[in-house]
């Protein structure tokens, strides 16, 4: 089967990489440095099992993806907008689209957009919604230097239908990212996923981008700890009030994300990239969704404007 990711950066690559060892016929579309060192060199993964390095086919022209059996969407929320005419209109009416981003998805709500994710609905217009899978992302990686890709820790994609059904082809994604060496189990139940991974990243990632702290720094103080429990509360009453039941506690989601150390977020990664940060899908969309539910978030609107203030002052900066 043919496989095409959207945005071949540290999850898409790292994905990319291992389904190309598993002897799938992958495509990876990129641009950049990183696109020309991958053409050139191949894509190289370390981590903790060692390194490798593949030679799957890259390019920078999204039809390139046309005949794909299965589409990863690994661009940062903010980036999709732009790209989904063109994925649109390269699919066939049988490939499965997954998406792979963090935050709330576009297709969350079958019926309705969120502004803050899907601007003008024009994702909803450009990949029809039957035709998407959900996926909630757990490995922390990052791109080391174009065309290598530095896999931190952890190796589960959980995938699942967005009316929660259980379906042939969630299992076939599910049997693909098996043999390319993840855990990728299908949840009946994947928008409790999604909050749960929420509730950590749309406040650690934005917490990192304003004070320049890893998820190891950010525990330290007690000030610091309890600083992080009021904004996750704050997230998980606006899950709450979508009649979201968080499997894992606050604490425990806190406890997960100090165990894994001295690991710069995905969106300090960007900043110090001077990249623009996936604020709105990450945290917007909660603060949207709140305004939408009549829930207070004041801690959380005031982290909103601090992080949109750091975006554009290092995005100034010579």
């Amino acid at each position: 089967m043919k496989v095409a990711i959207v945005g071949a950066g540290a999850i898409g690559g790292l994905l990319g990489a291992h389904m190309t060892r598993s002897g799938q016929d992958v495509v990876l579309i990129a641009r950049g440095p990183h696109l020309f060192a991958m053409q050139r060199r191949g894509l190289t993964v370390r981590g903790p099992d060692g390194e490798f390095t593949v030679k799957p086919r890259c390019s920078d022209d999204i039809g390139a993806i046309a005949g794909a059996g299965v589409v990863f969407i690994t661009l940062k929320a903010h980036s999709i907008p732009a790209a989904a005419p063109a994925i649109g209109a390269a699919l066939s009416d049988s490939t499965s689209v997954v998406g792979a981003m963090n935050g709330v998805p576009w297709w969350y709500f079958p019926d309705r957009h969120l502004e803050s994710v899907d601007p003008g609905g024009v994702i909803a217009r450009s990949i029809p919604h039957r035709q998407v899978v959900g996926c909630v992302v757990y490995p922390a990686a990052a791109v080391a230097e174009p065309g290598i890709i530095v896999h931190v820790e952890g190796n589960r994609f959980s995938v699942g239908e967005p009316d929660g059904s259980k379906s042939e082809r969630a299992q076939s994604i599910a049997t693909l990212l098996t043999a390319a060496g993840f855990k990728a189990p299908v949840q009946t139940r994947l928008r409790n996923e999604i909050w749960l991974k929420l509730v950590g990243n749309a406040v650690l990632n934005p917490v990192s981008a304003v004070t320049g702290a890893t998820l190891g720094d950010m525990y330290e103080s007690s000030g610091g700890r309890q600083l992080l429990r009021t904004l996750m509360d704050e997230v998980a009453s606006v899950a709450s009030a979508l009649g979201i039941e968080l499997p894992v506690s606050v604490e425990r989601r806190m406890a997960g994300a100090a165990a894994v150390g001295d690991h710069k977020t995905s969106m300090l990664q960007d900043l110090e990239a001077r990249k623009p940060l996936e604020l709105d899908a990450m945290l917007g969309a909660v603060i949207e969704l709140a305004g939408d539910s009549g829930v207070s978030v004041p801690s959380l609107r005031v982290l909103y404007g601090l992080a949109k203030m750091r975006d554009l002052s290092s995005r100034r900066q010579d």
